[in-house]
């Protein structure tokens, strides 16, 4: 499928549904959100990189790109998987990176609620580190989401998050502010909790999913003042239950909480995102992993609110 081909099939704004690329590895299910696939080509020769980790195969240019390969069923098995002649590369964007994933074959695309993704528990994912980042019921089929940005960040930790980049912001007071944040994936949650409180924000309450952060703000709706309670909402796009778009909009056209800053913060803002983003009301969007960049956002939505 080639990028053209796939923007018949990009999703309304808010409706809560994503597009599930379905892929096999040894015969198992596995998914990827279809807004992170650029295209999927066959596999070709690999150049085998030194020094690399044992899942990188290496680069190969299929145009003019360079593109990094992972082998995935390396990766996911933890030992070397004979490369067949009808193995695929699906061809991915997000983090504002472009890498190639080995796959043995695609099935298709299923159009799903992301209600019907449930987090998968610690036996499932592998404990706090898991690579499962849900389980999703595509027809009659079970079939595994991928926490892609989890698999690239094992592989390059450069690319995620830098505590770094807090810590050149230099000296800051502490803030009591109170600031909502969803975020599906344990390691980004944990990353994204401790480099708000090393910059000040000290009252920062943790989500799991839209539907959490929405279903507390409602618990809200009766209390006197709402600033004690919240002055800013951070969300991921991609979450089981209710994805950021959706809460975005709950927000944005509910009365009591249309003037709360949100701001989207998610591996996944490209042109067609940021202009979703934008229809729903967000306030600010970027792209992880940039965490001072995000610290810089709040301070000025924050400032403004005063």
């Amino acid at each position: 499928m080639l990028e053209e081909d796939k923007r018949g099939i990009l999703l309304e704004s808010g409706t809560n549904e994503i597009e599930v690329m379905e892929f096999t590895i040894n015969e198992n299910l596995y998914g990827i959100n279809v807004a992170k696939v650029r295209e999927i080509i066959m596999n070709a020769p690999v150049k085998a990189m030194p020094h690399a980790h044992p899942a990188v195969e290496g680069i190969f240019k299929p145009r003019d790109l360079v593109l990094t390969v992972v082998d995935l069923p390396q990766y996911l098995l933890g030992a070397p998987c004979e490369k067949g002649p009808k193995d695929l590369f699906i061809i991915t964007n997000f983090n504002k990176m472009n890498i190639a994933f080995r796959v043995h074959t695609v099935v298709g695309i299923s159009r799903i609620s992301w209600r019907d993704i449930q987090k998968p528990d610690k036996t499932v994912a592998g404990g706090n580190e898991g690579v499962a980042t849900g389980i999703a019921q595509c027809g009659g089929d079970l079939v595994t989401i991928l926490d892609f940005e989890k698999i690239v960040a094992e592989i390059a930790p450069e690319t995620t998050i830098q505590m770094s980049e807090i810590e050149r912001l230099g000296h800051r007071e502490r803030q009591e502010a109170p600031i909502l944040v969803a975020e599906d994936s344990i390691l980004l949650s944990k990353m994204i909790q401790d480099a708000l409180n090393k910059s000040g924000y000290v009252n920062v309450r943790m989500f799991s999913d839209g539907q959490a952060l929405w279903s507390y703000l409602e618990s809200l709706r009766d209390v006197g003042d709402l600033d004690e309670r919240v002055r800013l909402v951070i969300t991921d796009i991609e979450m089981p239950q209710m994805d950021g778009h959706r809460l975005t909009k709950l927000i944005k056209s509910d009365k009591q909480f249309t003037k709360l800053p949100v701001v989207i913060f998610s591996s996944m803002i490209n042109e067609e995102m940021h202009r979703k983003g934008k229809e729903l009301g967000a306030n600010e969007q970027l792209t992880k992993p940039e965490i001072g960049r995000l610290v810089e956002i709040i301070d000025h939505l924050l400032a403004i609110q005063v």
